[in-house]
């Protein structure tokens, strides 16, 4: 049976200060969501349901994306965009393949997968980050789902997660693991998108690490202009938006008085800035053009940001950088989304929304989109317009562990 949200928790978790003054732009909102809705939808393999990382020919399927993928899928069949049966037999597809054909090492995937296999591509490392943010996906989907064989493999493929092994003996998570060398170098050691990865593995019914964990990485504050933030080291906007598309901070505080949510809302703000008082640098740059993060570039992926941090610009903006804010500053956010496809629609929207980014100073606009953009756009718009995914996650047992342990 679909999972079905209690009056008092609808309550609890009301969105409706979010919803209030987007009546005007409900269509361009359904149409966006609607839009990149669809990327889950066609970049598929029907015979596994893998999903590819991006729309470009050859691609292999993301263990992430497919996360944003299975809590996309319920999101399409809430609002009527999909049948119950399509999404539910879609998502148990998905779910199976994972369970059976996917390779895995103590319950962590490979980053990248075989579209046609689902065996390790490009060489690529069992990622820590990447597993849980297709869990998040699975979990929510089982939560969605409750009761029925989706609820069931997703908790299976969960509970076989080994967490302690990642931690590879230290206080802290490492990012990830290849066979021929082992642990990678790099740990989740400060303030990133991991906060996830670290609720999941805290909260494991199965195979936790301890809860000391959660106060063992760094929380590294300084300011922008007005806004004081505990920021990631590059300043990508994503690394304040991934955890938040599952998990809702609105009323936890992390030591009585950090509350992540006000923090990415400051960290939008400052982005925003930041990129209003880089505009004589950049073309691209105004204050309905931002939204610094990881994303295409003109040579290649890279992780743009904007301070504090690295602040790595080169004058390109990726869309998903305001649409995934859009929770934590919803009109500065359609502000800039409505400017973005009011004077470049022709070549930076397509048939799943707003493609990756564009670069007015170097002449370069991406033809492709990234499904984990497409996600994170995705679940966020679908979260300030209802808490829908928020509603789904939150309740999940694991979660409420980690937060009783926690904060």
């Amino acid at each position: 049976m679909k999972y079905v949200i209690t009056l008092y928790f609808l309550f609890f978790f009301s969105c409706a200060s979010f919803a209030q003054g987007i009546s005007g732009n409900e269509a361009f909102l359904d149409k966006l969501e609607r839009d990149s809705f669809l990327y889950f939808v066609k970049e598929v393999n029907p015979e596994n349901g893998l999903i590819k990382d991006s729309s470009r020919p050859g691609a292999p399927a993301s263990v992430a994306v497919a996360g944003f993928g299975l809590t996309a899928l319920c999101i399409g069949e809430s609002r009527g965009w999909m049948s119950e049966k399509e999404a539910y037999e879609r998502i148990l597809q998905i779910l199976k393949t994972f369970k059976y054909n996917v390779p895995h090492n103590k319950g962590f995937f490979y980053h990248f997968l075989d579209m046609r296999t689902g065996k390790r591509a490009w060489n690529s490392e069992i990622s820590s980050i990447d597993t849980a943010l297709f869990l998040a996906g699975a979990l929510s989907a089982g939560e969605y789902f409750k009761g029925t064989e989706v609820e069931k493999i997703a908790r299976e493929l969960y509970e076989r997660v080994e967490w302690p092994w990642m931690m590879n003996g230290r206080k802290v998570m490492c990012m990830g693991w290849k066979p021929e060398t082992g642990f990678l170098w790099y740990y989740w050691d400060s303030y990133s998108e991991a906060m996830i990865l670290y609720a999941l593995a805290i909260g494991s019914p199965t195979h936790p690490i301890d809860k000391d964990s959660w106060f063992e990485w760094k929380r590294t504050y300084d300011s922008y202009k007005d806004y004081d933030i505990i920021y990631s080291y590059f300043g990508s906007i994503f690394t304040y938006q991934y955890s938040h598309a599952w998990i809702d901070f609105r009323q936890l505080y992390d030591g009585g008085d950090i509350n992540y949510h006000t923090n990415s809302v400051n960290a939008t703000l400052a982005n925003r800035e930041f990129c209003m008082d880089n505009r004589d640098n950049y073309e691209t740059y105004c204050e309905n053009c931002w939204g610094l993060t990881a994303c295409l570039g003109p040579t290649g992926y890279k992780g743009y940001g904007a301070k504090p941090g690295a602040a790595f610009n080169d004058g390109t903006i990726a869309p998903c950088g305001m649409a995934a804010s859009i929770a934590f500053a919803d009109e500065e956010c359609i502000k800039g989304l409505r400017f973005l496809y009011d004077n470049y629609k022709s070549f930076l929207y397509g048939k799943y929304g707003f493609k990756d980014a564009f670069n007015i100073d170097k002449n370069w606009y991406a033809e492709e989109y990234l499904g984990i953009d497409q996600g994170a756009t995705l679940l966020m718009i679908e979260n300030y317009r209802t808490g829908m995914v928020w509603h789904a996650f939150m309740p999940i047992p694991s979660i409420q562990n980690w937060i009783k342990k926690c904060f």
